[in-house]
């Protein structure tokens, strides 16, 4: 680049954002305030279900059995409890067939029956104390929610001389749902007066810290007005607010520390305000707008399952990424263009530097390098840094080797299906479910249903029926129940409801042959299918994440073996969040302190959505120091210094942006929902291991070891990459090009295209 081209230079996008700073921040204020009016009431049409595969055999045979059978399928139970009298007491018996025929003549109930009509002994308690009414609510999940609603007041508590709790998986995913909502709303509560504390720390200006707040909210209100629109054309989980709570302040936050950070580094270089503004968004900016991309790219993956759990997870995650950018790269550069100076005003630490030397304004979270732009090897990070690389193969092997250690109790994982046991222990439903499974023979509900289509005599029947009953896995077979040309059995399996052998068990129920067609569903038959969905999609899912990180980190680095480290090490980062899932939340370490209750096993989209979304924030961080020690490679050429200076220059920034996003993390992991929990938790740890671990002692480690091979790439790259990609910073003289400097030369010899 010229020196008359290191001047203002102003690109299109610059002059966009900078041109009209009022009137931009005006419009960002009404389409924000539009945002609350239409996102308002978005938890309330969201779902709390989605964990099964729509397409699979179990989904048709449930839709079949609730359309022919509606009394197959109950969703809503009502525990009745008789005291020392007794279910078969005469007064208990007459007041629980009034209560039977109040629910059925309430309107959107079907299938209305009890131990009272059938004596089915699945229906009655072992000690003879309890019994259950049975009965489907119709409906969609937020329609069956609203009946449940308007009848469970007029069903629950005393009712003459029993006493009626009401349960049924009606009822877990109604409690599940007003419970996220209510978490939520508390953690928010929580994360921004932290995070607005946590940033007057960073930035020590009250101003600059009120900066990423507020794009934060910005991103988080645009997303639930996306979300609200979504709802009106599919199913979208509840459990997706708690990402967009936790991304949008986590991202925003990263975002603007990042611009921030830069502008008011400029500033104190001397830089005029708008050539401040210019500068940080020709470098900052190009590096949020690639941060963006790979954290979108990361969470869009999950749209190639069929669980609208997952799906779900995608639609608000690329929303408010993409709107956290945005607004970083729109509103921010407008109010920094409004504020000047005055970004560094109300600096209230200096309430406790009396007596001491006041820092440099513009050096934010760690001191600013001199003028000429090359960092010495002082200061913590660089320190550290240096520590590092004159002690590379030990600190590679010795980190990585760790990291490995703490991720193996994930080779002992067991998949299952969420459950009433997500909810705390004093949750109704919870206790009518824990009653049913503890206190019921055959546990009902627990079983699977084998649906039968196309008419059979009932000779057929029978020796289907004796066959199946000869299978060593089932306890007991019940029915058929027949209507026309369908009919369904009932099969017992031995064992837990979704164990081992209950998953053996439907897949010889499918393979076992029959003279009309049958389809199998129930809890374990869901479960083996969302397993089989996932299995199938996840090498397709990891091929998108990998190959376009390995892309967008070339485009923004020119070096083939960069990408390559980003996803290795990303990967890498996250075993101790996926060996801690096991260890607390399977194997129930920590149950007590944490407050939940270990089912044995871990729900099988999590692990899903857990390495999505924190491979997406761990390349947020990985796109933050790799671009600025490129910057300052395409400067000076000299490799291992450029590793120290970006680490010094980015190190306090990512752990800062990490600690922030933690915190954020940790309020939505106290959720009394059980897998809210390990969401929040989990992640937590996953990005302070890659910031603290990762990004400070393997990454310079590892390249410290591969050197300026680190930059090479051969000659057909590097002339697409000089057409299509993308550098920061001022390119440095072009001296000798040996090597590996040869490779990256034309990366510095122009200015490319401006954000």
């Amino acid at each position: 680049m010229s020196e008359v081209n290191r001047g203002p230079r102003i690109g299109g996008w610059t002059r966009f954002v900078t041109a009209r700073p009022r009137l931009s921040l005006l419009v960002a204020l009404v389409i924000t305030a539009l945002a609350v009016v239409a996102g308002s009431g978005v938890g309330d049409r969201m779902g709390s279900g989605g964990w099964e595969d729509p397409t699979a055999s179990s989904t048709y045979a449930t839709q079949a059995l609730e359309r022919e059978f509606p009394a197959s399928q109950p969703n809503l139970l009502l525990l009745v409890d008789a005291g020392d009298k007794g279910v078969d007491d005469p007064a208990v018996a007459a007041e629980a067939k009034r209560l039977t025929e109040r629910l059925a003549a309430e309107e959107g109930v079907v299938g209305v029956g009890s131990y009272w009509q059938t004596r089915a002994p699945a229906l009655r308690a072992e000690d003879g104390g309890e019994a259950l009414i049975a009965a489907r609510i119709v409906g969609k999940e937020k329609e069956a929610g609203e009946t449940l609603e308007r009848i469970a007041p007029e069903f629950r508590g005393a009712q003459g001389p029993v006493d009626v709790s009401v349960g049924g998986p009606v009822a877990v995913r109604h409690e599940m749902q007003v419970i996220i909502q209510e978490d939520l709303l508390r953690a928010e509560l929580i994360a921004l007066p932290v995070t607005l504390v946590l940033l007057v720390m960073v930035f020590g200006s009250a101003i600059a810290a009120l900066l990423p707040l507020g794009i934060g909210i910005v991103a988080i209100l645009g997303t639930n007005a996306v979300l609200r629109g979504i709802t009106e054309i599919t199913d979208v989980s509840v459990f997706a607010q708690n990402l967009t709570t936790a991304l949008g302040l986590g991202l925003a936050v990263d975002y603007a520390l990042f611009i921030v950070r830069r502008f008011r580094e400029e500033l104190a270089e001397g830089a005029e305000v708008r050539d401040a503004v210019g500068t940080t968004l020709r470098t900052a900016g190009r590096t949020v707008l690639f941060s963006a991309l790979t954290v979108a790219v990361s969470l869009a993956a999950m749209m190639v399952f069929p669980q609208y759990f997952l799906r779900s997870f995608a639609y608000a995650g690329i929303a408010v990424v993409l709107l956290a950018a945005a607004a970083a790269l729109i509103l921010l550069p407008a109010a920094l263009m409004l504020l000047g100076h005055r970004v560094n005003s109300l600096d209230l630490r200096r309430l406790f530097r009396r007596g001491r030397n006041t820092p440099v304004p513009g050096a934010g979270i760690a001191a600013a390098s001199p003028p000429g732009g090359r960092a010495e090897s002082g200061g913590g990070w660089g320190r550290t840094a240096a520590l590092v690389m004159r002690r590379a193969p030990l600190f590679a092997v010795a980190t990585a080797t760790g990291l490995v250690l703490l991720g193996l109790p994930f080779l002992g994982v067991k998949f299952g299906t969420a459950d009433d046991r997500q909810l705390p222990s004093s949750s109704q439903a919870r206790v009518v479910q824990e009653d049913i499974r503890g206190g019921f023979p055959g546990s009902p509900g627990g079983g699977l249903e084998v649906l039968g289509e196309g008419g059979a005599t009932a000779a057929e029947y029978a020796d289907y029926r004796d066959r199946v009953a000869a299978l060593p896995d089932v306890r007991r077979i019940d029915g058929p129940v027949v209507s026309g040309d369908h009919a369904y059995f009932t099969v017992l399996p031995r064992g837990e409801a979704v164990g081992q052998k209950a998953q053996q068990l439907v897949r010889e129920l499918r393979s076992e042959p029959a003279a009309f067609d049958t389809s199998v569903t129930g809890t374990a038959a869901v479960l083996v299918d969302s397993k089989d969905a996932i299995a199938d999609r996840l090498p397709l899912a990891a091929g998108i994440i990998v190959v376009v990180t390995l892309l967008l980190v070339f485009l923004l680095t020119g070096s083939v073996l960069i990408p390559i480290q980003a996803v290795v090490l990303n990967a890498l980062s996250l075993t101790a969040m996926f060996g801690a899932v096991v260890w607390v939340f399977q194997d129930g370490n920590l149950s007590g302190l944490l407050g939940f209750t270990s089912t044995g096993d871990i729900e099988t989209t999590l692990p899903v959505l857990m390495f999505c979304v924190a491979f997406g924030l761990s390349m947020d961080y990985g796109v933050f120091l790799i671009s600025r020690i490129k910057e300052e490679y395409d400067r000076s050429g000299d490799h291992e210094h450029s590793v120290v200076f970006g680490l010094q220059r980015t190190g306090g920034l990512i752990t800062a942006a990490a600690v922030i996003l933690a915190v954020v993390m940790v309020a939505i992991g106290t959720s009394r929902v059980t897998n809210t929990k390990m969401l929040g938790l989990g992640i937590a740890l996953a990005v302070v291991m890659d910031a603290m671990v990762v990004r400070s002692l393997l990454v310079p480690a590892v390249m410290k070891l591969t050197g300026k091979a680190t930059w090479w790439a051969p000659g057909p790259l590097r002339r697409f990459h000089d057409r299509f990609g993308v550098s920061e910073g001022e390119p440095r003289p072009a001296v000798e090009a040996d090597g590996a400097d040869r490779a990256v030369s034309g990366a510095g010899e122009r200015d490319k295209v401006g954000v």
